[in-house]
């Protein structure tokens, strides 16, 4: 999605846990949520 919108060398960092000591934590698990960085530039 990201390289169809004009974005050239993307990245995608390791999972996250980005609800670690939320409300919906258990939830979260359940589901295998996890969160991901992502990096790309967008030509000039």
């Amino acid at each position: 999605m990201l390289e169809d919108s004009g974005f050239k060398d993307v990245a995608i960092g390791p999972a996250n846990d980005t609800f670690g000591g939320a409300g919906g934590e258990a939830k979260a698990r359940q589901f295998e949520v996890f969160g991901y960085s992502f990096l790309g530039h967008k030509p000039g």
